[in-house]
């Protein structure tokens, strides 16, 4: 608030939804960097002999493939293949840090204590730690100057180091498709680390951003908002998730209804811009020659493109790239196609 941020209730949360516009800040990221305070999201710590084995069962990628200084992204699904919710999984020597979505923290916790052997601990850390995001194509550059030189660190893994003395876990990970790093760290930690890194990156042009361009960056790159394109009525591979559904794995849970639901798919999650100036909404209806053939997840301005975008699920038969469709806005008709995903790929985020 002494930023001058315009603050929104999330998930129980009180968090900054925009310091300046939200294209600004958009652009920010997108040319130079921005810093996020998304201490909201979830930490929980699994730790025990077996903790592995365990959470490979629980979640649909492959845990036991990952070494310590590794991160994943993957999916928690119920035994009919419905998201739980999507998460971070860090690895450490002796344990795991799941990284979940605020709202589903209860929920997933309650689901991962109903299924964890005795022998595997389970801690809820989210109290105790804060998250930022330093995203943009110069976020190393900055980060470089208050921390030891993070040349070497690639995409999807991560290090315990320091930022201005005060220790953090930096990860080269990130929700914006940019090249970036996420820092945990304790709560009062966090604070000093926040003010750090504003100061180291006045000169680059760092500024801080809100959940606002969040969901417009995340959405060009079609990176998933649980409650909106992915949910307990969803599945991953109609999700576009398929390629951290490891089915050569041992069971886990929901593997036997993916199986099936592989066999069948009947509807997909596609990226679509408008072909007119109009913006698409959650929850607006699309339609192919007169027919309903789904619905839109999320939708908004993209700042970089310039036009309206959209995510939704459409029938199969619908989804092939280059397909012409149209949005019902509020009862009138607009016309929209199909296009190839990501919306932006000049992403900075592997390099």
């Amino acid at each position: 608030m002494a930023l001058g941020a315009k603050m929104v209730d999330f998930a129980g949360y009180l968090m900054p939804l925009q310091y300046d516009r939200i294209v600004s800040e958009h652009n920010v990221v997108r040319h130079a960097a921005g810093l996020f305070d998304v201490s909201h999201m979830g930490e929980l710590i699994v730790k025990g002999k077996g903790a592995d084995i365990f959470l490979d069962r629980m979640t649909i990628n492959n845990v036991k493939i990952m070494v310590p200084g590794e991160a994943q992204y993957s999916v928690m699904c119920r035994e009919n293949g419905g998201i739980i919710d999507d998460l971070l999984i860090y690895r450490r020597k002796e344990s795991f840090l799941l990284v979940v979505n605020a709202a589903n923290l209860k929920k997933d916790f309650r689901w991962l204590k109903s299924h964890c052997p005795e022998y595997i601990k389970i801690e809820d850390k989210s109290h105790k730690l804060g998250l930022l995001a330093l995203q943009g194509p110069l976020s190393r550059e900055i980060l470089n100057q208050v921390t030891e030189n993070l040349s070497q660190l690639s995409f999807y893994k991560f290090i315990d180091g320091k930022i201005g003395g005060y220790p953090a876990l930096i990860a080269r990970t990130g929700y914006t498709g940019e090249l970036g790093f996420e820092i945990y760290a304790g709560l009062e930690e966090i604070k000093f680390i926040w003010k750090i890194l504003i100061s180291a990156g006045k000169t680059g042009g760092l500024k801080p951003v809100g959940l606002g361009c969040r969901d417009t960056l995340r959405m060009e790159m079609k990176y998933c908002l649980y409650g909106n394109d992915i949910d307990e009525s969803t599945n991953p591979l109609e999700a576009g998730l398929g390629w951290i559904t490891k089915f050569d794995k041992p069971d886990f849970i929901g593997k036997q209804a993916l199986i099936k639901i592989k066999e069948n798919i009947r509807r997909r999650l596609v990226c679509f811009e408008m072909q007119e100036k109009a913006i698409p909404r959650k929850d607006y209806k699309l339609f192919a020659h007169g027919v309903e053939i789904g619905n839109v997840t999320s939708g908004s301005l993209s700042p970089s493109l310039n036009k309206g975008i959209g995510l939704g699920y459409v029938a199969k038969d619908y989804a092939k790239t280059g397909t012409e469709i149209m949005v019902d806005m509020r009862g009138k008709m607009k016309n929209a196609i199909i296009v190839s995903q990501p919306f932006y790929k000049k992403g900075s985020a592997q390099i």
